[in-house]
């Protein structure tokens, strides 16, 4: 009997010789953590479609950033949940707004912590879509103003970047033009997902009439992916956004092999959701699909992740 000179299992034997060869590592520095920050005082309020994640009041935000630190998270996306809404969505760069009292407090309470926050309307608008309305359609540049406003009165208030998720062409370029300093992580690749469901439940954001479908991406395009992030990055971009991770990881690596710049991806709730539906289920192990899904956005090319499981991974690292 012939044998093989090349067996690759000889490196898969032991933990020891499977981490001592293994290609692709996941780190807490490669993790950002959502947050959602809600009215009140002492409000940790779950919701049933994102198990483990809640709405939390300030107090209850800075309660949680204390315990990320400790646990070696390094950094979280801020969304909020406004007192009220309106046509307009201004609660989005009110100064007394939800994320920006949170910033400040977060500030003032866990200063190593890098804050990063969602620019868009979609929580404040009393529409639910992610800009001022021409009747039925979203008027782009009408809404880049409010963008701007947005992210101005984020930075204001202590965010280390902005992320604009809206999907308006050029609004980049507007926010770069206003904040020529400030890093803008785009969510240049966004796409028209179902993924998004349990967000728009803990963030309050779902549209109350049509979709989003006019604004952000066709799931069917791949090229076009690629567009909008050159155009993006001409626009003043630092990092590149793409959401959501595991439907898209060819997306995330064609970006990764077309750009230099850091290449990012949003591990969405529904992606979460599924995983902790099974797990509950007993179809299979939550932290092991969980790192194993990790692992797949992170080999396909994003060098960091946004992911609901961010604190968990402290504890299975």
């Amino acid at each position: 009997m012939s044998f093989p000179a090349t067996r690759l299992r000889r490196l898969r034997r032991t933990d020891t010789l499977r981490a001592l060869v293994r290609e692709t590592s996941l780190s807490l520095d490669d993790v950002v953590m959502p947050l959602f920050a809600c009215p009140g005082e002492s409000v940790v309020r779950p919701v049933a479609g994102l198990p483990g994640i809640a709405q939390r009041s300030v107090d209850e935000i800075v309660r949680e950033a204390h315990e990320l630190t400790a646990a070696g998270v390094r950094a979280v996306l801020l969304f909020g949940i406004p007192d009220s809404k309106d046509a307009d969505g201004s609660g989005a760069w009110d100064d007394d707004g939800i994320v920006q009292r949170a910033l400040r407090a977060l500030r003032a309470e866990a200063p190593g912590l890098t804050l990063l926050t969602d620019v868009c309307l979609c929580e404040y608008t009393e529409h639910g879509h992610c800009g001022t309305l021409d009747g039925d359609s979203v008027a782009n540049d009408e809404t880049l103003e409010s963008l701007v406003r947005t992210a101005v009165s984020h930075v204001e208030a202590g965010a280390d970047a902005v992320c604009p998720s809206d999907m308006m062409d050029g609004r980049v370029g507007a926010i770069r033009s206003a904040l020529p300093e400030v890093p803008i992580v785009s969510y240049a690749v966004k796409y028209a997902s179902a993924f998004y469901g349990p967000f728009r439940e803990v963030a309050e954001s779902a549209p109350s009439f049509g979709d989003r479908r006019g604004y952000q991406m066709d799931p069917a395009n791949a090229r076009e992916a690629l567009q909008e992030c050159a155009l993006d990055l001409e626009e003043g971009a630092d990092v590149l956004m793409v959401k959501p991770a595991l439907p898209y990881l060819d997306v995330i690596r064609a970006v990764r092999e077309r750009f230099d710049s850091p290449v990012w991806a949003y591990q969405v709730s529904g992606e979460y959701a599924m995983v902790r539906a099974a797990a509950d289920a007993g179809h299979l192990e939550e932290h092991r699909a969980a790192l194993e899904a990790l692992t797949a956005i992170k080999r396909a090319g994003a060098g960091t992740i946004v992911t609901y499981w961010a604190k968990d991974l402290a504890r299975w690292l």
